[in-house]
């Protein structure tokens, strides 16, 4: 049995201790985690159908089935070409599967136009969202996963080294220089493209958190925030360092950089299973707090990786979700000066049995 197969059985246990009668997945990275089968979406009916009981099927358009037959464990594919009607095949493998009726769990993600096609052709169901069966099985990764998310972490490490090797060479670089330089360098640690849009943030704008690049020029003492991230085998890393290439940095910035260092510190000694978000949330925000920063910390904690780059758990200040052996997510503590810089230290960390591993290791100081 693959991966992918147990985790659809998985899943079906879940249904049937929810009372669903199944669920409805689009191309999203909750298809892909069941099916083993990644896909953009598009205007054209892309379901799987997965019953509480018996076996999964797929409704796709015929140019799809090679690839489905190839790339995927299920069995059922039920195709139709450009000239039919797919609701009309929809309705047919539902009835098959048991699914005319009862509670249908649907993506979050899935477009209205298809989640309105649903309610049409199915209009006995009620409905609800996949993640309340999903979600608490993707939250914790098993050994293949972690691999590939170690895998991903060693290639942004590789980038960032090769990133402060530059130098003095990086002043006068546009942020979107530099931000695809990185694009380049992840590639050649082994990466697939890059898990979200490269953040450059040089001197005023690294007080942006979400900042990613633009055409100011890297000046020396600029503080440069650098968050990025590459996917291998579809999972992504995420790291963030805040360097300065050349020249002096400015009044305070040493300091402040201590801080999030020693914040992030603290958030990571705190994760072990049983501790709750919460808490690793309110170890970095104490440290953050007290050196008079509270103010400029404006983001949570951190956030769960996965297929997706932000999922479950959130690091979020007063969660009560308890941590267990599996969970990987982000520890992001921040402090950000309007006008000025801001400083930002990021890795992500997997549970372990009794504490955690680190999946980033580059350099968290700030000279490069």
């Amino acid at each position: 049995m693959s991966v992918f197969e147990t985790r659809t059985r998985d899943c079906q246990q879940r249904l049937r201790d929810a009372g669903a009668a199944g669920a409805v997945l689009f191309p999203s990275p909750n298809l892909s985690y069941l099916a083993g089968f990644e896909e953009t979406p598009s205007e054209r009916h892309l379901l799987l159908f997965v019953p509480a009981d018996g076996e999964p099927a797929f409704v796709a358009p015929a140019l799809y089935e090679e690839q489905l037959d190839e790339e995927t464990w299920v069995a059922d594919v039920r195709t139709y070409t450009d000239s039919e009607d797919p609701e009309s095949l929809v309705a047919e493998v539902a009835e098959e599967k048991g699914l005319t009726g009862g509670e249908l769990l649907v993506d979050p993600t899935m477009w209205a136009r298809f989640t309105q096609s649903l309610r049409e052709t199915l209009p006995d169901a009620t409905w609800a969202l996949a993640d309340d069966v999903l979600a608490p099985l993707r939250v914790r990764k098993d050994d293949a996963e972690l691999d590939a998310l170690r895998c991903a972490g060693e290639a942004a490490d590789a980038a960032m080294d090769d990133v402060r090797d530059l130098g003095a060479d990086a002043v006068g670089m546009t942020e979107r220089e530099l931000a695809d330089y990185v694009a380049d360098r992840l590639a050649a640690h082994g990466g697939t493209g890059v898990s979200f849009e490269v953040i450059t943030g040089s001197g005023p704008n690294g007080a942006k958190p979400h900042h990613t690049h633009g055409d100011r020029e890297i000046e020396a003492g600029d503080p440069v925030v650098c968050d990025f991230g590459t996917r291998v085998d579809s999972y992504p890393s995420d790291q963030t360092r805040t360097v300065v290439f050349a020249g002096d940095p400015p009044a305070g910035f040493e300091a402040v950089h201590d801080v999030v260092r020693e914040a992030q510190q603290a958030a990571v000694d705190a994760v072990k299973p049983g501790v709750t978000a919460g808490e690793v949330d309110a170890a970095a925000r104490s440290v953050i707090d007290a050196a008079g920063y509270g103010d400029e910390f404006v983001h949570r904690t951190g956030h769960g990786v996965g297929l997706e780059v932000h999922e479950e758990p959130y690091i979020v200040a007063g969660s009560d979700r308890e941590l267990e052996e599996g969970m990987v997510f982000s520890v992001e503590p921040g402090v950000y000066l309007p006008g000025e810089f801001g400083v930002r230290i990021e890795d992500l960390v997997a549970v372990t049995a009794d504490g955690c591993e680190r999946l980033n290791d580059s350099d968290r100081g700030w000279q490069a």
